[in-house]
């Protein structure tokens, strides 16, 4: 089959811009302009995310050994060699859960042993109690008396905590070798003087190489310079550029990063390549609560690590689930494909295919298949483009797309990988560029494969509806995407397909 671009827009194409990379892109706005977050396809630019979500397994393996040494160290010294294994194992296991439960295997840039001894002191005696029950039902000879059993308690809290104090001595001193690169996000003075404030201690680990500021500048501007702290990052380029150049492991908050679109974008897109976001300051309450004091302070900034979960995008299981259904739909519908090519080809002469250009996953572009619908444009002034789509549109045409024969070569795009079963609408180059300049949130949709339906259309919101309220139902989908969520959003689809066809 001849393929055709009949379907496609007859005005000029416009592709997405090219990436910059580290070393181009505009040079940085006035330090008083107020800064938006990355928006639209250009993604790649980024580094990949890392596993873990910030959490590196280094600085959670010395906490853990810690805790694992001086469990053993106090059975061993308290039961004996010969009493110890009997009750070591649910003894070691119970430690470290519940640690673990109480968010002691959390990274905090300024950990503080005091803060961690009730919870140190509580939790190793309740295991013991435990374990002292069980060798008591086990060994009925060997029970523990209540001295011994209070004597085991104090012993284990002492050696926890002098193993803690050594593995946050030597944190503190890698920290203060190697600073972790940090962004700081909010208005000014707060960010500014938090950047300072990291500036000056650097035993907390993190180098602040960027301020991200929002709202209006406040405060009296300050003179180029060291005074003036870490450049000012005043567009989505110079951000990109920062993020690469200095491998930003941390993203602090000083506003909550939910309250409005433009740091909402700008979390999601750290979430997405797995930096550790903090909070700090007004950002740290909850819920309008002052923050918990467990959550500590960073020189009197209140502060806190915010808990998000990886983002699941879909990834093999989506991609097993798209290969699986567009194989079999292709082949169940092969007769009916056939048939409309052949449609195609006795009503409007060759051309059968029509190739679309689209903006998929990360900004790339990929070609979009159809069965043509419109008439080959032959130089009659009432076939001519912008004439009117009617005029254009062939009887058969009009069939093929009223029943959506007229879109099932697009399951050979799932095949390829280019499209999915269910995720954004896939857009012309020209206008992703046009509405990721309208709206913060649009270039978000981009995480994802675009789909040949998805949450916004099986709501009714298409191309008229407004741009806002598509990004934020595709951006929900993507961020809360499950199997038994796309097979939902395909049954709504067909019954949708099944009741315009029965009009």
């Amino acid at each position: 089959m001849t393929t055709d671009s009949a379907d496609a827009p007859h005005s000029a194409r416009v592709r997405p811009p090219a990436a910059p990379g580290p070393a181009s892109g505009p040079a940085p706005g006035p330090a008083t302009a107020a800064v938006h977050p990355p928006r639209g396809p250009a993604r790649e630019t980024l580094p990949p995310p890392r596993p873990g979500r910030g959490v590196r397994p280094r600085a959670v393996a010395p906490l853990l050994a810690a805790d694992f040494l001086a469990t053993v160290g106090t059975a061993l010294a308290v039961l004996g060699t010969g009493t110890a294994p009997t009750a070591l194992g649910p003894l070691v296991l119970g430690v470290l859960l519940l640690h673990s439960r109480a968010g002691l295997y959390r990274p905090h840039p300024a950990p503080s042993l005091l803060g961690e001894l009730p919870a140190l002191l509580g939790r190793g005696a309740v295991c013991w109690c435990a374990a002292a029950a069980v060798l008591a039902a086990v060994r009925p000879g060997q029970a523990l008396p209540p001295t011994v059993l209070a004597g085991a308690v104090a012993l284990h809290t002492a050696l926890v905590c002098g193993a803690r104090a050594l593995v946050h001595r030597a944190r503190r001193a890698a920290a203060r070798r190697r600073p972790r690169a940090t962004l700081i996000v909010g208005p000014d003075p707060a960010a500014r003087q938090l950047a300072a404030v990291l500036h000056a201690r650097p035993g907390y680990g993190m180098r602040p190489v960027g301020l991200v500021t929002t709202g209006a500048p406040s405060g009296p501007e300050l003179p180029p310079g060291p005074a003036a702290g870490p450049p000012r990052l005043s567009s989505p380029h110079d951000i990109t550029r920062a993020v690469i150049r200095h491998t930003v492991r941390d993203a602090v908050f000083t506003v909550p990063p939910y309250g409005d679109p433009y740091t909402a974008a700008l979390l999601r897109r750290f979430i997405d390549q797995g930096s550790a976001i903090w909070l700090a300051g007004a950002a740290a309450a909850l819920e309008g609560r002052p923050p918990p004091s467990a959550s500590g302070h960073l020189w009197g900034f209140a502060w806190r690590r915010l808990e998000t979960a990886p983002p699941r995008h879909g990834g093999a299981d989506k991609r097993a689930l798209d290969l699986v259904l567009a194989a079999v739909a292709l082949v169940v519908t092969a007769p009916l494909l056939l048939g409309g090519a052949l449609a195609v080809r006795l009503a409007d002469g060759p051309g059968v295919l029509c190739r679309q250009e689209r903006i998929g996953r990360g900004g790339r572009s990929f070609l979009l298949l159809t069965l043509r619908t419109r008439r080959p444009y032959d130089g009659d002034a009432a076939t001519a483009p912008g004439s009117g789509a009617d005029l254009r549109t062939s009887r058969v045409g009009r069939l093929l797309r009223r029943t959506g024969v007229a879109g099932l070569p697009r399951l050979w795009n799932v095949l390829r990988g280019e499209l999915s079963l269910v995720g954004p609408c896939p857009e012309r180059p020209g206008t992703v560029e046009r509405l990721s300049r309208s709206c913060p949130e649009y270039g978000d949709r981009h995480r994802m494969t675009p789909g040949l339906t998805g949450l916004a259309q099986v709501h009714g919101l298409h191309g008229g509806s407004p741009v806002e309220d598509r990004a934020r139902f595709d951006n929900l989908y993507i961020d809360s995407w499950s199997w038994g969520q796309d097979v939902r959003i395909m049954l709504r689809a067909a019954a949708r397909l099944l009741r315009r066809e029965g009009r």
